[in-house]
């Protein structure tokens, strides 16, 4: 009988992780550190990589904010080009640069189930800081996942791990990233497309009972001719929270105003009146 292990080379295994360690600016994955419900909706998006073997390899910073930075990321298995993806990861920050002043205006309607996270926030607590900055991005990561499971033109979430969420990097292979519609020089038809894209993603938010909370023309982005909005932490619920109306209606002028300042028909109390009735239907 040919033993099985006669064959056995050593050197077939001679490439493992002991073998591969992160430079500078890389960590392995963390993909493998994430539950089922810190991964994004399924099925999976094909560019997705799970391999426990990837790299995680930061190539810069796409935007800092008051309450987190955005960085580029690759993740990639080393020698197969085949499993390589770019990823924006959101980084809430640390207690000691972040700022959450404003934040009550947008949480109200939302609690905290655990009791001495619930604690540490009233006191402001090292330990209650930290709960606030990961209450965030699961917010986020859970926002994302709604509207992305609705149909909503959001970047798609891969996952959330702590205070940080990995997802879709809206541009191009290259790593150049979408430009904000603030940003975009468009002919007035186009610019009336991306009014009507809008208008309709703000639709889906409120015919699910939400809308974004803090909409301008800096949190969303054109890609290909098609609109994205980002900026989701302060998701807003239009009935359990007091100035949801209000929220909502801020949104539209926003918006509008934008719009009208580009030479774009568009009626902020009009678009109002439209959310109210799909929230509503």
């Amino acid at each position: 009988m040919t033993d099985p292990l006669a064959s056995f080379d050593a050197l077939e295994l001679s490439l493992t992780f002991a073998d591969v360690e992160p430079g500078e600016g890389q960590r392995w994955t963390t993909w493998p550190a994430t539950i089922p419900t810190q991964r994004g909706p399924q099925p999976w998006p094909a560019w997705i990589v799970t391999d426990a073997g990837a790299l995680d390899t930061e190539l810069g910073i796409l935007k800092t904010g008051k309450e987190a930075d955005v960085f580029l990321l690759e993740r990639a298995v080393p020698d197969d080009p085949g499993q390589r993806t770019l990823l924006a990861a959101k980084r809430y920050r640390g207690e000691e640069t972040r700022s959450f002043h404003r934040s009550a205006v947008y949480t109200e309607g939302r609690g905290v189930q655990n009791t001495r996270d619930a604690r540490a926030l009233a006191k402001k607590s090292s330990h209650g800081r930290e709960v606030a900055a990961s209450a965030w991005s699961i917010a986020e990561f859970d926002a994302l996942c709604r509207m992305y499971e609705l149909g909503a033109p959001v970047p798609y979430p891969v996952q959330v791990n702590g205070t940080e969420i990995l997802m879709e990097f809206i541009g191009d292979a290259s790593g150049a990233a979408a430009p904000r519609l603030a940003q975009v020089r468009s002919s007035r038809e186009e610019l009336a497309g991306y009014f009507a894209q809008i208008a309709e993603l703000m639709r889906i938010f409120a015919a699910a009972g939400f809308a974004h909370g803090d909409l301008s023309a800096y949190n969303l982005l054109v890609h290909e001719g098609r609109v994205r909005v980002i900026d989701l932490p302060q998701i807003v619920d239009i009935i359990a929270n007091p100035q949801g109306l209000d929220l909502l209606h801020r949104d539209c002028v926003n918006v509008c105003d934008w719009f009208t300042r580009q030479r774009v028909e568009c009626d902020a109390e009009e678009l109002f009146a439209e959310l109210l009735a799909a929230s509503f239907a």
